[in-house]
C-alpha cells in the first residue's frame, strides 16, 4: 500500500508539471516515494506524511524546488548505452574534424546532464583518441535542472558503484584518482566541461550554434506539446550538419518533420533535413 494518498501524489505530480513540465504518469508512484523518503530524513521528518503536510503549509519557492529536484534528477551513468559513444568516435567526430576548417573550434550540448556522467564520458573519449580536439578546440556545455545536481556534477566526485556502472578500469585507473571510497575525476577531464542551469521546458540560456547535441533519455518525461516546443528550440541551436542523440527509446517521428533519422551502425541520431530551395 503507497506511504501517500491518491491526493498526495496528485498535488506531487501537479507541482512537478508547474515547475519542470515534467508529467509523471500514475505508474510512477514507487518512484515519487523512493525520491522524497530520503528527502524527508534529510529534513528530520518522521514519515512521508509529515513531508506533504510541510509541503502544503511552507509555500516558499526554496522548499518546493528541494523537492522537485529530489523526483526530477533523472539516473545516468558513464558511457550510458555504449553504441551512441562508439560511434561518436569512429564515425561522428572524425567526419566533423575533417570538414570543419582548421583550429574551428567543435561545440557539444549535454542537455539534462544529471551528475556529469555524459559530459565527462564525452570529454574522457575524446582526451583519448583526439588529443589535439581536447584544447581550445573543444567546448563542452552541460545543463541541468537542478543546482544541487550540478554542484555535484562539478565536484566530480562518484561512489565505486557509479563508476563500476560503464566504466571501463583502464580509463578509472587513468582519468580518476581514488579519496578513500569515492573516485574524482581528475582535473584536467573536470576543466573540459561547462556546467550551467538551464530547463528544457522553459527559456534556455543563450547557446552557441551546436555541432552534437545530447538530449537522451529525458523527452520521455514531457507531456507531447514540450516535446514539440524542445525540439523546435533545439532546431535553432543545431547546425545545419550537426547531430543529436535521444534516448532509445526516444524519436522525432510524428513530433518534428524537421529532423530525419540517421542510423549509424548500431546507433540511431538525427539531423536536420536540408532547406527546400523555393522554386520559381
Amino acid at each position: 500500500m503507497s506511504a501517500l494518498s491518491q491526493n498526495d501524489l496528485d498535488y506531487i505530480r501537479e507541482l512537478i508539471q508547474r515547475h519542470s513540465a515534467i508529467v509523471l504518469d500514475q505508474d510512477k508512484t514507487y518512484l515519487i516515494e523512493t525520491r522524497l523518503d530520503p528527502l524527508a530524513r534529510q529534513l528530520g521528518l518522521a514519515s512521508l506524511q509529515d513531508l506533504m503536510t510541510a509541503l502544503r503549509t511552507n509555500l516558499s519557492h526554496d522548499f518546493q524546488h528541494r523537492v522537485v529536484e529530489a523526483i526530477t534528477t533523472h539516473e545516468t551513468s558513464f558511457f550510458r548505452d555504449a553504441h551512441p559513444f562508439e560511434t561518436l568516435k569512429k564515425v561522428i567526430l572524425p567526419e566533423l574534424i575533417a570538414k570543419r576548417p582548421p583550429g574551428q573550434r567543435l561545440t557539444i550540448w549535454c542537455a539534462a546532464c544529471s551528475s556529469g556522467q555524459e559530459p565527462y564520458s564525452v570529454a574522457i573519449l575524446v582526451r583519448e583518441h583526439f588529443p589535439a580536439l581536447a584544447g581550445s578546440r573543444l567546448r563542452i556545455i552541460a545543463t541541468d535542472l537542478s543546482d544541487a545536481i550540478l554542484a555535484r556534477a562539478r565536484e566530480g566526485l562518484y561512489s565505486q558503484i557509479e563508476v563500476n556502472r560503464g566504466l571501463p578500469a583502464t580509463l578509472l585507473a587513468k582519468y580518476f584518482t581514488q579519496q578513500g571510497l569515492k573516485w574524482r575525476i581528475k582535473s584536467e577531464i573536470r576543466r573540459m566541461v561547462e556546467f550551467q542551469q538551464g530547463n528544457l521546458a522553459t527559456v534556455w540560456p543563450s547557446l552557441p550554434q551546436m555541432d552534437l547535441i545530447f538530449i537522451r533519455n529525458v523527452l520521455i518525461y514531457f507531456g507531447v506539446d514540450t516535446k514539440k516546443a524542445i525540439l523546435a528550440k533545439v532546431r535553432g541551436v543545431l547546425k545545419s550538419d550537426g547531430y543529436l542523440f535521444l534516448g532509445s527509446s526516444e524519436t522525432t517521428l510524428s513530433l518534428d518533420a524537421a529532423f530525419e533519422p540517421v542510423p549509424i551502425g548500431k546507433t540511431l541520431c538525427y539531423q536536420l533535413r536540408p532547406a527546400k530551395i523555393p522554386s520559381h
